[in-house]
């Protein structure tokens, strides 16, 4: 599991907001330039299939895309108006540092406040709402007014890219924003160096029709709405389990969801899912979503005829400041392993 974890850190510190995800694109892509066993295709919009067959039946997908910003307003004292990139609680990103691209790609540093920030000046600073109009971005720069920020080269559109705050504790929790859902793109990265040497070693002997696909709009609803070959039978999706109240997932174990909110996954697929972390103790939960969709909902959606399941590890403060632990990461390789093995 360290090599999956290694992995996830060197992702996640790769910034790629929906929208602007090049960057990590080519890195997994770099990963195997020199792996004669596998076959890449990029889509016109930007995400990648890595395949062992021309035509493959099975299909595994994580996204790389993630939450973030973009500059939506320069204000007149210089602070820095942002629209989301994805959805998710705006006080989850209250006083986290950020990073601002410009156009010709120079980052500059700054923070993202409440508007009127200082307690001994604004005595509701407590009770203001967290929401778009209140909050900005404070620039580590001398800027006082809106003139000043464009001589920057900072203009609307710009993107926002927010501080991950990696972490991995003695204890085995990984901590960062974003796992949603790196910590499945690092599986499937991991997975295939497995499967291509397992072939290059011949230890592999059937023919593998596999392959996997890292899209890079989910979190703005449309990831895998193309790029899936027409010899795709089943779709297993990889993404971040939800914990909480009414949910049965947990941090070190696997979630299977048969349901959430765009409606069921595929009976017979779930079924396998779950017999076979029945039959190899991968500790797993069965769950439901009550909020939630994935790349087999864009899939679906699209019109692909797929039979479609989804699995993913444990992860709490979903969409804020993510935890999930090693023992979740690895129960979800074995399961998505166990898959591939018995398709």
């Amino acid at each position: 599991m360290e090599n999956v974890i290694a992995t996830l850190e060197s992702i996640l510190k790769i910034n790629s907001p929906t929208g602007y995800t090049a960057e990590v694109i080519n890195h997994i892509s770099s990963l195997f330039d020199d792996d004669s066993s596998i076959i890449k295709t990029f889509t016109n919009k930007g995400s990648l299939l890595i395949s062992f067959d021309e035509s493959p039946e099975l299909l595994l997908t994580a996204h790389i895309d993630t939450l973030g910003a973009m500059v939506k307003e320069i204000k007149s004292n210089g602070t820095l108006e942002v629209t989301q990139l994805g959805s998710y609680p705006w006080n989850s990103f209250e006083s986290e540092y950020v990073s601002v691209r410009n156009s010709k790609g120079k980052i500059y540093r700054g923070t993202f406040l409440m508007n009127n920030p200082a307690a001994h000046v604004n005595d509701k600073l407590s009770s203001e709402k967290r929401e778009q109009g209140k909050m900005s971005i404070r620039l580590d720069e001398l800027v006082n007014s809106e003139s000043d920020v464009k001589k920057l080269g900072i203009n609307t559109g710009d993107f926002v890219f927010y501080d991950i705050r990696y972490e991995y504790t003695k204890s085995g929790f990984v901590k960062s924003r974003f796992l949603d859902d790196k910590a499945c793109a690092a599986i499937l990265i991991e997975l295939i160096k497995e499967l291509s040497k397992s072939i290059k070693d011949k230890k592999n002997k059937k023919n593998l029709k596999a392959a996997f696909y890292f899209s890079n709009y989910e979190e703005v609803g449309h990831g895998s709405a193309i790029g899936i070959p027409g010899s795709v039978k089943e779709l297993l999706v990889l993404d971040m389990a939800v914990i909480g109240d009414g949910c049965t997932g947990e941090e070190d174990a696997v979630s299977i969801c048969v349901k959430d909110s765009s409606g069921p996954y595929d009976f017979h697929v779930s079924k396998k899912l779950k017999e076979l972390a029945e039959k190899n103790n991968i500790k797993h939960n069965v769950d439901i979503y009550p909020y939630y969709g994935s790349d087999g909902s864009a899939a679906l959606l699209a019109g692909y005829d797929v039979r479609v399941g989804l699995i993913g590890p444990g992860v709490s403060a979903s969409h804020g400041a993510e935890r999930t632990h090693r023992k979740g990461i690895a129960e979800t390789y074995k399961l998505a392993k166990a898959y591939i093995n018995n398709f």
